[in-house]
């Protein structure tokens, strides 16, 4: 019960945080320096051992949006320094470094995120064979957050991975960066969350609207014949292939703006000043040279499907297939933005 009420109490102090976001400056990449030195400032020396690694290190690239825990012992093995283990004051200060590596919207999906792994407590009882804790967060330094010189930071747990390579007090890269929710509506009644809420409305409605705006031709070209495949962590670059689908060229004027408010909806998680640079790069090469590739159904809530966006620079995965932890079908979303060449910086 113990275990219960601190799950509840951090769900509900995250979706407060989410809530209470201030407007960033126009600076993203010095408010990360800022909120960075803030958080290595607040941690013990133990905790820097745990939390800091050398920018060239390997677990920079170790990215994952899964729990990470011993089989036996139900132990976190995941680097980097969990809520759980931090005072208030440091994670206020991790939570100001999320923050800054977010929009308003962005945060607040990303602290929703967070909270959902108290549903999950709940409806898998203390004996599931995954740790839910909102707490099970963790956050990573690369290298020395200042003005000058190569940098990075991560935060991630489950069904979050958000990543940045900096020079200084510029953004070099913001991804990988992931977001994923279980459920993704909210079918009950749980504290601090509404029934019928949901976490990442614009990342399913979109590509509905746009795969029901297209003719039977189009449709034809645009829908593939299985499900495309989780995103792939843990690599410094994704496999994205040649693409397949629909190119925008071959889209109405309104289907182009619906397939340009899809692209958004993932960038506009970052900061504006990054989200504006993401989506310049995206379509500077031009939207007909986009593709969309949709599998399953479109007829809303309950029915699974996938979809793929891609251009010269990116790759958009998105999949909502899995049920929920209360059975709930196709109520489970994993999705990601990466860059086909330029993760980490590399």
């Amino acid at each position: 019960m113990k275990s219960l009420k601190f799950t509840l109490a951090l769900a509900t102090s995250l979706l407060v945080v989410g809530l209470a976001y201030v407007a960033q400056q126009i600076n993203s990449g010095a408010n990360m320096v800022s909120a960075a030195q803030g958080f290595l400032g607040s941690l013990t020396a133990e905790q820097k051992k745990q939390g800091v690694f050398a920018f060239d290190s390997d677990e920079r690239f170790n990215w994952h949006f899964i729990p990470l825990q011993d089989k036996d012992t139900r132990k976190y093995t995941r680097k980097g320094v969990p809520l759980e283990e931090m005072t208030d004051a440091q994670k206020q200060a991790a939570l100001a470094l999320l923050r800054a590596g977010t929009s308003e919207k962005g945060n607040l999906a990303a602290t929703t995120i967070m909270s959902l792994e108290a549903i999950l407590f709940q409806q898998e009882g203390p004996k599931s064979a995954m740790v839910r804790n909102p707490a099970w967060y963790f956050f990573t330094v690369f290298g020395e957050p200042s003005k000058t010189g190569k940098w990075g930071w991560r935060v991630e747990g489950h069904h979050l991975s958000i990543n940045f390579t900096m020079e200084g007090t510029q953004v070099v890269s913001s991804t990988p960066c992931f977001f994923g929710a279980n459920p993704a509506q909210v079918k009950g009644d749980f504290k601090g969350l509404k029934k019928g809420e949901r976490v990442l409305p614009q990342s399913e409605d979109y590509a509905r609207d746009l795969f029901k705006s297209l003719d039977a031709e189009q449709q034809k070209i645009a829908k593939q014949p299985k499900h495309f495949g989780e995103p792939e962590a843990r690599k410094k670059s994704p496999t994205a292939g040649k693409p397949v689908g629909l190119p925008a060229s071959k889209m109405t004027r309104d289907q182009k703006a619906t397939l340009l408010d899809l692209i958004k909806a993932y960038t506009d998680r970052m900061p504006p000043d990054v989200a504006a640079l993401e989506y310049k790069q995206a379509t500077e090469g031009g939207i007909d040279n986009v593709y969309f590739a949709f599998t399953g159904s479109a007829e809303g809530p309950g029915k699974g499907f996938t979809y793929r966006v891609q251009g010269a620079t990116f790759l958009i995965e998105f999949l909502n297939v899995q049920a929920d932890s209360g059975g709930n079908p196709a109520n489970h979303i994993h999705s990601s933005w990466r860059r086909i060449k330029g993760d980490f910086g590399l």
